[in-house]
């Protein structure tokens, strides 16, 4: 017989593994969307963090968000969620800070794959990096996500790409995902035929896995996202069990 304990009195729920941080945005959040529950087959716990919108984080790069970013991470902890993802790749500006503050593991930013994948490559190879808005990352968001100067990346963006830019950026409240996917791969389309050489490719945006597997279909190229680390970070919280026989 298991016995189970309660792991704090200040809650009455458990099973949570992922706690996620998400903007004070408003553009409809498609399945496949970290925005979008319906994206995991497990339990996820959202937290909006107040005031965080678009336009501050992206553009602005507001310092003034480090503190309701600490304290949605700290709710989220204490909420009993056993690691905390973001929804924006660009959260990468508080990834050192945000991780000091709390006592689970977190993982803020799509980008802090890339790391790991610069271990697969060969020589000469490239990471191709969609971006949602390539002229707004920095040195700063690749340098707090542990991506070293001369990590070998094509950046490209989807700031001009009409119906994610009116859609996401700029929230006009609707969003066509048939013209969006379209918008995609024309962008990795042509980034693939500028740099023949990349070998994987890293969807910064939160609003982008929906599409990987059409890019995937139209690359033939590993195709990593906010799912894909979130999946991964997951099966380590919750261990899949082998119950298969052996001969």
């Amino acid at each position: 017989m298991t016995v189970y304990r309660i792991k704090s009195k200040s809650r009455s729920w458990d099973g949570e593994p992922i706690g996620i941080l998400i903007l004070d945005a408003a553009y409809p959040c498609v399945p496949g969307n970290v925005g979008n529950a319906t994206t995991f087959d497990f339990p996820v716990r959202y937290k909006e963090v107040k005031g965080s919108s678009i336009d501050r984080l992206l553009n602005e790069r507001d310092p003034a968000l480090l503190e309701p970013f600490i304290r949605g991470a700290r709710e989220l902890e204490a909420e009993g969620v056993g690691a905390i993802t973001g929804a924006c790749g660009f959260m990468a500006l508080f990834q050192p800070q945000v991780a000091a503050a709390v006592n689970v593991p977190v993982f803020l930013s799509s980008l802090l794959q890339i790391p790991f994948i610069t271990q697969t490559l060969k020589p000469g190879q490239k990471i191709g990096v969609v971006s949602a808005n390539a002229g707004a990352l920095t040195d700063e968001h690749f340098k707090n996500v542990g991506i070293l100067p001369d990590t070998p990346l094509a950046v490209y963006g989807m700031e001009d790409q009409y119906e994610f830019r009116t859609s996401v950026l700029e929230e006009k409240g609707t969003l066509d995902s048939a013209k969006v996917e379209e918008e995609l791969l024309s962008v990795t389309g042509r980034m693939i035929r500028e740099n023949p050489e990349v070998a994987a490719i890293v969807l910064e945006c939160s609003d982008l896995p929906p599409y990987a597997h059409a890019v995937r279909e139209a690359t033939g190229l590993p195709v990593f996202d906010f799912t894909t680390m979130i999946r991964h970070v997951k099966n380590a919280l919750v261990p899949s069990r082998y119950d298969g026989g052996y001969m």
